[in-house]
């Protein structure tokens, strides 16, 4: 299972305190000042790390500390820093701060890495005070403290293609077919649980990340069916495949389906209302050939836009898809560093 939202606590490592020493040996007179400074906490630092693709590890931790420095010692020993923590995230991943909600960091490239609580600063052991005038100083400094913060983790999955449309329309059986990914499919709505991702490739060693984003509905951008949930990570796509079924189960029409779904989109973002968009009848192969020329031809029409047709399980047209959508992604817009590790299935 996908976990997408998690709440966590962070806690940089504490400064090691500095101390008060004076050298002490034998046939050695009044020896001067010999503290040494604390060691310097441990910070905890995000990594968008490719092979993460859930939050389900901090569904069972909540607290994530790292190490405080140690304290100095005599002999102007230098207190041991204490380790840094290294938290592993999804790439695609929005760190909030629970309490303001401000967004403090977008995890949105593989590798990236973001310290979000700096470790404490080591005190200063006496020795740090002598001077010609004050040669046997008697202070030291406490190490400073670590910093923590409440969070609150969002991932968006990043792909280059979104697949949407109504539950049934075909989506995960269409990312089966373009893809090595294997989501669960069945003839009843709601099929798709989580978002599951699939890579695409195509000759000349393209390739495309694609999303199925689980069956939208009406008002999901208000929280019905699944939607509201998964609308998220159609956020993160470049080109939408919006699938609509050539002969819905539930009696409805083509075009009406597409448009309660972009109303949902315009809703949730209007920025997301206006990514590029390839409009896909689904199922052909329900359809005698000429029967759904004529049904293509006809939403199109309605739609006044262009509108191809597709068959995920005879496979008609579904090479054209995937250039169309290369086409519309262009020459620089690819995930294309994005590792077959975060491939789901």
């Amino acid at each position: 299972m996908i976990i997408d939202q998690a709440h966590i606590h962070v806690q940089s490592g504490k400064g090691g305190d500095g101390v008060v020493s004076f050298r002490r040996e034998k046939y050695i007179n009044r020896g001067g000042p010999d503290g040494g400074d604390g060691g310097n906490g441990g910070s905890v630092i995000l990594i968008a790390d490719p092979q993460v693709d859930t939050l389900l590890d901090f569904a069972g931790r909540h607290h994530w500390h790292a190490q405080s420095g140690q304290p100095g010692g005599g002999k102007q020993c230098h207190g041991r820093n204490g380790a840094d923590l290294e938290v592993h995230l999804p790439p695609g991943t929005l760190i909030y701060d629970d309490t303001s909600g401000e967004l403090l960091v977008d995890m949105d490239q593989p590798g990236k890495r973001f310290t979000i609580a700096q470790g404490g600063r080591g005190g200063f052991g006496n020795e740090h005070f002598k001077s010609a005038t004050h040669q046997a100083p008697r202070e030291a400094t406490p190490g400073e403290p670590g910093q923590a913060f409440d969070l609150r983790l969002e991932l968006k999955l990043i792909a280059d293609v979104g697949l949407i449309g109504k539950p049934n329309a075909g989506k995960s059986t269409l990312l089966s077919r373009i893809s090595r990914a294997t989501p669960k499919i069945a003839d009843y709505p709601f099929t798709t649980l989580e978002p599951n991702l699939g890579i695409a490739e195509l000759p000349g060693g393209r390739r495309m990340v694609f999303a199925d984003v689980p069956g939208l509905i009406e008002g999901a951008s208000d929280g019905a069916g699944l939607g509201m949930r998964f609308l998220r990570h159609v956020e993160r796509t470049r080109v939408l495949v919006h699938l609509l079924e050539v002969q819905p189960l539930d009696g409805s029409k083509p075009v009406e389906n597409y448009q309660a779904i972009r109303r949902e989109l315009a809703s949730y973002s209007p920025l997301l209302a206006e990514k590029h968009e390839i409009v896909a009848l689904s199922k052909m192969d329900l359809l005698p050939a000429a029967e759904g020329a004529a049904m293509a031809q006809r939403v199109a029409a309605e739609l006044g836009r262009p509108v191809m047709a597709v068959s995920a399980a005879s496979g008609q047209k579904l090479n054209e898809l995937l250039e169309a959508c290369w086409r519309l992604l262009g020459p620089d817009e690819h995930t294309q560093s994005q590792s077959p590790g975060h491939q789901r299935g």
